[in-house]
């Protein structure tokens, strides 16, 4: 996953009658920033949200807080709510009901990096309606796994990494079945895609050509590289590219590794292509990204 810049969530808010019980805790990896709010709340309070980056709020407990949330100025409220996903741009208008001290994990998400998470899982959700969901256990463990990976970190990016794909699995997952395993419309499927990206990731360190690709998927060249680009919506060349350059992002969190062997582990000539081409995406030479991710680290 790759974002176009250091990615930093920004988010306009006016809220009364919340008040904030412990600093906040927040992790930024690859894409994404997590991070844990502990409030207690007034009946009568509420807030206004609005953010240009999507995402998902999951509310930590045995039940759903007394809170009536709604996405647009003329939707009706909604209470009972566990999770929610929220668009880009889209607003939020929360209420609370009933005085109560609560505690919820947020995933802020790069829209670029959300897009190729689900993508890889060949889930093509519509990324611009919200989800309101109630209660459920599956979110809930996900949220405080996460959470307590937040507050105290124990397996550097993996861990998080892996709870932010799995919570994306739970709030999409009505699109994961209702797609058919080998789409009608000639995508790859799934299992095609997760053995192809699973070989990627095992040869980092060289350029893997689309014929390589093809014979990985089981396919002839130019049908590969059709399908491919129907399930993806971006040429099989550019989708390594983003990976490669995913891996070399996760790597710099290491202040062990240098640069000239970061590139040679993910398949860049030298560290001066992989600088040109991180600075393409991010905005910013590497060396400049990495100080301030380890600054915050």
């Amino acid at each position: 996953m790759s974002p176009h810049r250091e990615f930093r969530p920004r988010m306009e808010t006016r809220i009364h009658g919340l008040r904030t019980l412990a600093p906040l805790s927040f992790r930024r990896f690859c894409g994404a920033i997590a991070d844990v709010w502990s409030v207690r709340g007034e009946a009568g309070g509420g807030g206004f949200y609005i953010a240009p980056d999507p995402r998902i709020v999951i509310f930590l407990g045995e039940a759903p807080p007394p809170l009536a949330l709604r996405t647009g100025a003329d939707q009706a409220e909604h209470r009972g709510i566990q999770a929610l996903y929220v668009p880009a741009g889209v607003p939020l208008w929360s209420r609370i009901e009933a005085g109560h001290e609560k505690m919820h994990l947020d995933f802020h998400l790069e829209g670029g990096a959300l897009q190729q998470r689900l993508a890889a899982s060949n889930i093509r959700p519509d990324l611009s309606m919200p989800r309101l969901i109630g209660q459920g256990d599956s979110l809930t463990h996900l949220g405080q796994l996460a959470a307590d990976e937040v507050r105290a970190p124990r397996r550097g990016d993996m861990l998080i990494d892996a709870l932010l794909s799995a919570t994306l699995g739970e709030i999409f997952a009505t699109d994961a079945e209702a797609r058919p395993s080998a789409p009608a419309s000639g995508g790859l499927s799934a299992r095609r895609l997760a053995a192809l990206e699973r070989h990627l990731h095992q040869n980092l360190n060289r350029h893997v050509t689309v014929a390589e690709m093809a014979r990985i998927a089981g396919l002839s060249e130019s049908r590969f590289f059709h399908a491919f680009k129907q399930s993806c919506n971006e040429t099989p060349q550019r989708w390594q590219a983003g990976l490669r350059l995913k891996a070399a992002c996760d790597m710099m969190r290491d202040p062990a590794l240098s640069l000239a062997d970061i590139a040679y582990a993910t398949g860049f000539a030298d560290q001066a292509h992989l600088s040109r081409a991180f600075r393409a995406v991010h905005g910013m030479p590497p060396s400049v990204w990495r100080r301030a991710g380890l600054q915050d680290s």
